[in-house]
């Protein structure tokens, strides 16, 4: 009766962390929780703890789930199982739940309200277990003799099924002195002398630890001659059940040093007395489990010797490189392509953090002399690949501070450069051309250095004034092309907005002045003040031949003509020089325009017809 008083643990099969935390907050504090992450672990505390509710999660069950539970049912029929899992899962333990071998099913996802409410009728459950196996009461008017025998019986097979159960170490002895003074009252059997030699034997056997050996004279052999004497002595029933246990306590111990061989002979011995023991399965699946790491260990050493052979050859062909001066280039054969292969297959290689080590202080130095030749790119290059192989920050950053600083004088130096030339450029006059030696570019380049620095924004400044200068030179010579050209130039330079819309205001009235002036008005529109009418060419006359003359002329602000000159006639080469000399001679009243006289140009027809 002392296995009552041991509040018995709830076992949950599970990698659900918040399915376990729940368990372990709607638990009565009497029952501990313990959790199992696989099938093998769930094992191994049902041998330990003797476990009175199991929770299993489907999703933690590699086998199928009804076939599971009836395993699990059959080697400890004492569960009370609840089952966690999807409504496809519960359909296949329908018979099971039906039967009762699966107390209750809990669906996900899971409210900590349902998980108590089960959990804490399957621990009502677990109580009423033991009171519902138990034998009904006499019918009355038995005799008490009858009665009495009865429980006596019922009381040896919970001895034995409490020894079965729980894989006590007590001894028969103890057995026999748990039976009630009671039996003592039924009428005395006749002494099978020959059976109690066996057990006192077998007794002796097991205290003395012969188990299996010697044949004939061991525990197990002694113990099954007695039984087959009298099938339900208990004394020899439980012996044999502590032979069984000790084989495999002695299994486990073997398994904890991790000594398959021994532990798989034992369980063997174990086996061969009770083969349905429930703790032999488990303890050859945890055999097994240990056999498949093991075999998994061997084949990781395997590798591993395999990784370390091959980056020893990747050592070798680093050295070689380093030898040549190959560091990180060319691509695919260099100290460094290398070495990173080495330490990518066994980083903790004695001669591959040596080989680091080298490549590391050799990328270090040759940094150093890329800075002493002012190549700041090369500097940085090598700085950063032994940054990569774990070089010292520090050193690292302090190249790739002097990289830098390097860096900024020579930027220093080209920009005086730059602007240098841009003076001399500006000064000459070469403000855009040639374009790749001219003030222009200069400042482009100057702007592209360091556009932020004053003496460049000086720089700027000086080239839109000058252009603006351009600008306004080209609208005094009339120049409206090169005049719009240089605007543009000085709308780039970002000079003054306001000085350029006046010279394009300007531009716009200086072009349509001289639109106008060059435009032609048809003499008619003009008051002639004097005329002298074309001579008609005698030539002409005699053979009857007329015809026409286009002039183009301008008159000036006095009204005289000039710049006459010939723009068609018909027929050509007959009448031009009579046109052009009467047109010189003709005088017009001065075209006036804003109140002055202005000139302008005109076209005129001047026709030549016989007179009749």
């Amino acid at each position: 009766m002392r296995f009552a008083l041991i509040a018995k643990p709830l076992i949950v099969l599970s990698q659900d962390g918040e399915l376990v935390a729940m368990l372990k907050g709607v638990t009565d504090p009497v029952h501990e929780v313990w959790p199992a992450a696989s099938e093998i672990d769930l094992s191994a505390l049902l041998m330990q703890h003797h476990g009175g509710v199991v929770v299993l999660d489907c999703a933690a069950v590699a086998a199928p789930i009804a076939t599971f539970t009836q395993r699990l049912r059959s080697q400890f029929p004492d569960l009370v199982l609840i089952v966690a899992g999807s409504v496809a899962e519960q359909a296949q333990l329908a018979a099971q739940i039906t039967d009762g071998s699966v107390y209750r099913f809990l669906h996900t996802p899971f409210s900590e309200q349902r998980v108590r409410l089960f959990v804490e009728a399957a621990w009502r459950r677990q109580a009423q277990a033991p009171l519902e196996a138990a034998a009904p009461a006499a019918p009355r008017g038995h005799a008490t003799g009858a009665w009495l025998g009865f429980g006596v019986l019922v009381l040896l097979g919970a001895i034995v099924a409490a020894v079965t159960t729980f894989g006590t170490h007590e001894p028969p002895v103890a057995a026999r002195a748990a039976a009630p003074a009671s039996v003592a009252k039924t009428p005395a059997a006749v002494p099978d002398a020959a059976l109690e030699s066996l057990l006192s034997r077998a007794e002796q056997a097991l205290v003395a630890g012969a188990l299996v050996a010697p044949a004939e004279q061991n525990a197990a052999d002694l113990y099954r001659q007695a039984l087959q004497r009298n099938a339900r002595d208990p004394r020899a029933l439980g012996g044999i059940e502590q032979v069984v246990d000790r084989l495999l306590s002695s299994a486990e111990a073997r398994l904890q040093e991790h000594n398959l061989a021994a532990a798989q002979q034992l369980i063997a011995q174990a086996q061969a007395i009770n083969p349905d023991h429930p703790r032999v399965a488990l303890l050859a699946a945890q055999i097994g489990a240990q056999n498949e790491r093991a075999v998994a260990g061997r084949a990781q050493q395997l590798a591993q010797t395999e990784s370390e052979s091959r980056a020893i050859d990747y050592v070798t062909k680093a050295r070689d490189a380093l030898e040549r001066g190959h560091l990180i280039e060319p691509a695919q054969d260099n100290a460094r392509v290398h070495v990173e292969a080495a330490l990518a297959l066994a980083p903790d290689q004695p001669l591959v953090r040596q080989v680091t080590l080298e490549l590391v202080a050799r990328l270090e130095s040759e940094a150093r002399i890329a800075i002493e030749s002012t190549n700041a790119d090369r500097a940085d290059e090598l700085s950063a690949a032994a940054a990569e192989l774990g070089a010292d920050p520090a050193l690292v950053s302090s190249l790739r501070e002097n990289a830098q600083q390097l860096r900024l004088s020579a930027r220093a130096e080209a920009a005086a450069r730059l602007a240098v030339s841009f003076d001399q450029r500006l000064q000459q006059g070469h403000l855009v051309d040639p374009a790749s030696d001219s003030a222009k570019f200069y400042l482009a380049q100057l702007m592209k250095e360091d556009a932020a620095n004053p003496a460049t924004q000086i720089k700027k400044n000086a080239y839109a004034a000058r252009v603006l200068e351009e600008a306004q030179s080209s609208l005094h010579a009339q120049d409206f092309a090169a005049t719009r050209g240089w605007l543009g130039e000085a709308h780039d330079a970002g000079a003054d907005a306001t000085q350029i819309g006046t010279l394009e205001a300007a531009l716009a009235a200086a072009q349509d002045a001289a639109a106008q002036a060059n435009s032609y008005l048809n003499e008619g529109s003009l008051t002639r003040t004097h005329y002298i009418a074309p001579r008609f060419p005698d030539a002409a006359r005699q053979r009857g031949i007329e015809g026409w003359v286009d002039l183009q002329f301008v008159v000036g602000t006095d009204g005289s003509v000039s710049d006459a000159t010939i723009v068609g006639a018909q027929p050509a080469g007959v009448f031009e020089p009579a046109a052009l000399e009467a047109v010189r001679q003709w005088r017009y009243q001065p075209p006036v325009r804003g109140g002055q006289n202005v000139s302008q140009r005109v076209r005129v027809r001047v026709r030549f017809k016989v007179q009749q």
